[in-house]
């Protein structure tokens, strides 16, 4: 009942009319606190009307009637809310997920935009034509210059695959790839050097802020978990307290009885 009543007070504060309404921390920290008093009181006149129907003067068997009292109210709350705590347990789950994997595909796209025409080609070329293209290259006898273009980007997607995978390039691969840019590019080879060095070291520091984000994201999730947790058995130690706390008050005092001849 308190529970109910505080969900109503709750709703009777939200005001979308005048955009009055507390903030959503003011709401969080209210319904908090509103959530262990309630929890409290009820624990509280569970002990006491558990004890007072014993019928027992013993404050140790009250002490147990008021602990059975919170034991097995938290085990039917438990059962009851079962379902709805393991939907929102899976939609936290589905949330952290999406929010790492769009951290990850949006350090993905970054490291896309920031290697340029080099890493547009390597997306583009179709995993199950590569062998093909790249034996097609040879028959070239390895000269970029004499390479068709479907040629070229076949090479250069194959070595920038095998970079991303490997993490680093032998310097005759570097070399070859240099090469094949400048000739696809018409550009110079310094200049294709140079634009691969630039693609390489943005890739790289994209990748290391992706990984930064990610580690900040698990620790403030473990963070959040552990501290909730010290809540959650604060929160039952205290129930446990008024439990024992209205039992005792509830206990039936012993009155001595005199015979009289």
């Amino acid at each position: 009942m308190l529970s109910i009543l505080g969900v109503a007070i709750g709703a009777s504060a939200v005001d979308a009319t005048n955009a009055d309404t507390p903030s959503g921390q003011t709401f969080g920290i209210a319904g908090g606190v509103w959530l262990l008093v309630s929890n409290l009181i009820g624990l509280a006149a569970g002990g006491y009307v558990a004890a007072r129907l014993s019928g027992s003067t013993d404050t140790t068997d009250t002490t147990l009637h008021g602990l059975s009292v919170w034991a097995i109210g938290y085990l039917l709350s438990a059962v009851l809310l079962g379902n709805i705590i393991a939907g929102t347990a899976s939609t936290a789950v589905q949330g952290a997920s999406s929010v790492l994997g769009g951290v990850m595909q949006g350090a993905g796209q970054a490291a896309s935009a920031a290697g340029g025409p080099a890493s547009q080609m390597a997306q583009q070329v179709d995993p199950r034509q590569l062998v093909e293209r790249a034996q097609a290259a040879l028959s070239t006898g390895g000269d970029p210059a004499q390479m068709t273009s479907d040629q070229r980007n076949a090479e250069i997607a194959q070595l920038l695959t095998r970079r991303v995978t490997d993490g680093n390039l032998a310097q005759a691969d570097r070399d070859r790839l240099g090469q094949l840019v400048a000739a696809e590019y018409n550009i110079a080879p310094d200049e294709a050097q140079r634009r691969l060095q630039q693609v390489e070291q943005q890739a790289t520091q994209t990748a290391q802020e992706a990984e930064r984000q990610a580690r900040s994201a698990a620790d403030a999730a473990a963070t959040a978990g552990a501290v909730a947790a010290y809540w959650a058995f604060a929160a039952l130690l205290l129930g446990a307290a008024a439990a024992v706390l209205g039992a005792r008050v509830g206990t039936r005092n012993t009155v001595p009885v005199r015979r009289y001849a």
